[in-house]
């Protein structure tokens, strides 16, 4: 770690170590780093959550371990919202100890604090140690002014209101209070996360800059928005185009020679993410409606396909389909054999399938998947809801007919055409991600020294 000893800066990095959102992060750390020769960073984060993020060392990135939390001799019981729930129950202390131990082993007083935007604490932090705050926002525009906007919703639409009664906010028609965010204006209000995130809504304008993994042109009305509401607001994204990753692609079982094998838009592709899969029931109807319409499918499914999925699917499918425990999925979607993108509707893959012109059927599950869901269906038309919310085998055949043999499929296909070519430009030499990197880049190249 010789880079990392002779740095003259030294920017703390802090990692919510749950979902998809340490390895965006690290990635954007990463860029940074390659943009700054002379700053060392360390990354904190869980042991769990580093184990599997960092999979090479980065000569001046390194990773701290924060403790997570969880009582001795814990066992998870498969609820996936208690290991967060006692994670956060010990943020902001345990951070604060994790960054009095990486300031004492390096030596070096940290300058710059880099936090997930989640952790609206990061403001005290860096006001204790009078050093600037970035925020990263890793999801959506909308899903951000939503959250920034919390407690104006509760006022107008309460707690726990009818589902599919309206937000009348400008540039939100279409969007119901069943499609906000869980925790904004329904469930339970007071947990741990909605909690965070309604801190999070009212600190976000202390942070010197807000950098978020979108583009200037998706949402643009509302990027303009959250523009007046912060003195900076850079939108860098999407990460993973804008980062080059010398790396070449795992595709070790074989999915794009398979893809290749088949003809234009005609490919289903499936995945729901790497945290969820959806209910048994679901899980059948959706392998029915596969059968019944005989289109080519790629499934990436985590776990066991002869325990999950019907019996003597695997045999009545195996000329048509190809079921895999992972698939290079940006890789995938840019290939013009698929036709439709089976997903949850996390913010990454919706990134993916506008930057592939692959069109969405969206199955949320939490978090911001169900606005994603609604704002990929409703407001920009490339791709559908599911009747209920739910994967019924009418439901999934209707809409793998619509998207895969309609005129409507080609007009959604269309739309993202253009939307493509605007992620083109704005991760091109002197497009607009590229300018708000280039402007980050000046922000930590002029900290004070320490």
């Amino acid at each position: 770690m010789e880079g990392y000893k002779n740095a003259s800066k030294h920017i703390a990095v802090l990692a919510f170590p749950f979902g998809t959102h340490a390895v965006p992060l690290l990635n954007i750390t990463r860029q940074l780093s390659d943009a700054c020769p002379d700053t060392m960073f360390s990354f904190l984060s869980t042991q769990q959550s580093n184990n599997s993020t960092f999979s090479k060392n980065h000569d001046k990135i390194k990773p701290f371990n924060v403790w997570d939390g969880l009582p001795e001799g814990y066992s998870f019981r498969g609820n996936p919202h208690e290991p967060v729930d006692y994670f956060l129950k010990a943020v902001p202390g345990s951070f604060i100890k994790a960054i009095d131990a990486v300031v004492s082993e390096t030596g070096k007083p940290v300058d710059c604090l880099i936090t997930d935007a989640f952790y609206a604490f990061g403001a005290d932090i860096a006001d204790e140690l009078n050093i600037p705050w970035v925020a990263v926002w890793l999801s959506g525009p909308r899903a951000l002014f939503l959250h920034l906007q919390t407690d104006v919703i509760r006022q107008h639409v309460g707690i726990n209101s009818p589902e599919d009664k309206p937000l009348d906010f400008p540039e939100f028609s279409g969007i119901r209070v069943t499609d906000l965010p869980n925790g904004i204006a329904s469930g339970d209000i007071d947990a741990p996360l909605p909690a965070l995130l309604h801190k999070m809504g009212v600190s976000l304008s202390r942070a010197t800059a807000i950098v978020a993994n979108s583009y200037e042109d998706l949402d643009n009305t509302v990027v303009n928005m959250l523009k007046l509401r912060f003195s900076m607001f850079l939108n860098v994204g999407p990460f993973n185009l804008v980062s080059i990753s010398s790396s070449t692609v795992d595709d070790s079982h074989g999915c794009l020679d398979w893809v290749s094998k088949h003809e234009a838009a005609s490919v289903v592709y499936i995945s729901f993410g790497s945290l969820i899969t959806p209910p048994p029931h679901e899980l059948q109807a959706l392998c029915e409606a596969l059968e019944e319409c005989e289109f080519p499918f790629l499934w990436s499914l985590r776990g066991n396909p002869e325990k999950q999925l019907p019996q003597g699917f695997l045999e009545r499918t195996g000329s048509k389909g190809k079921i895999v425990p992972w698939a290079p999925q940006q890789q995938i979607l840019e290939h013009p054999s698929v036709g439709v993108f089976v997903s949850h509707g996390g913010w990454n893959s919706v990134l993916e399938s506008i930057n592939g012109c692959v069109p969405m059927i969206c199955r949320p599950f939490f978090g911001d998947q169900q606005l994603n869901t609604r704002t990929v269906d409703v407001v920009w038309g490339f791709g559908l809801g599911l009747e209920g919310g739910t994967l019924t085998k009418e439901g999934a055949k209707k809409a793998l007919k619509l998207i895969l043999c309609s005129q409507e499929g080609k007009k959604m296909r269309e739309k993202m055409k253009v939307q493509k070519e605007l992620v083109c430009k704005a991760v091109k030499p002197n497009g607009s991600s590229v300018e708000n990197f280039k402007t980050l880049v000046k922000l930590l190249q002029h900290l004070p020294p320490s």
